[in-house]
């Protein structure tokens, strides 16, 4: 009877510890399904709808349905009722930033005009609030692969830090006799270079004539 009841008991435990396995564990697609539903939570304080959630990922509204149930099977989403805005996130995987801010994406940066000027702002990014701690903040569409050794490849998305001065190294984002670069910050012997990070690139060297003025700082970026 002692052994009956021992199997008995391994067997159960070995089943709870399967079904937590199975509960805890979250496909790539069901991540991505709640990333974009907190994200959209996060950036305007409601749920998308099926219908919002169809579109973006381009699948049908039976695999939304089915992304969505296995997603509250597992628990990390709830509904309510059977609102079409019902989802409500129980918990977020551990990994996933919860605490977000939102950034705005400006069109382009030029001399004389405002960079958070109202027409200038096309939209909003969500950045982990860690990377964005003080100061004032701005996103921008790279153009070009000039920085593509430095991971910052045509159409990412740059986090700016808003700033007239910069050190030795850093990252900018610049005007340069009216033009708009975002380079490598290179300042040796009392002499400013702006350095792309890619070798069929050579560096512009900042002539006494030159009209440079640092925007900000490029604290971060995210992959088209």
């Amino acid at each position: 009877m002692f052994y009956a009841a021992h199997w008995a008991f391994s067997f159960l435990v070995n089943v709870g510890a399967m079904g937590k396995s199975k509960t805890d564990k979250i496909t790539p697609l069901q991540r991505d399904t709640l990333d974009e539903i907190c994200r959209h939570i996060d950036a305007k304080g409601y749920p998308p709808t099926v219908k919002e959630l169809s579109v973006t990922f381009g699948i049908s509204h039976s695999s939304v349905h089915e992304r969505i149930n296995q997603l509250v099977r597992k628990g990390f989403l709830k509904r309510e009722g059977r609102k079409a805005r019902g989802l409500t996130v129980a918990k977020r995987p551990k990994d996933m930033a919860a605490n977000l801010v939102t950034v705005p994406v400006v069109r382009t940066v030029a001399t004389g005009e405002p960079i958070l000027a109202k027409g200038n702002i096309i939209g909003e990014v969500l950045i982990d609030a860690a990377t964005v701690k003080s100061g004032e903040f701005f996103a921008l569409h790279v153009s070009g692969d000039s920085m593509a050794g430095a991971g910052i490849n045509d159409g990412d998305l740059i986090i700016v830090k808003r700033q007239q001065l910069a050190e030795n190294g850093d990252i900018v984002v610049a005007i340069l006799n009216g033009e708009a670069t975002v380079k490598r910050l290179r300042i040796e012997d009392k002499r400013i270079a702006l350095v792309p990070e890619n070798p069929d690139l050579i560096p512009v060297t900042i002539r006494p004539e030159d009209d440079l003025r640092v925007l900000g700082k490029v604290v971060g970026r995210k992959h088209k």
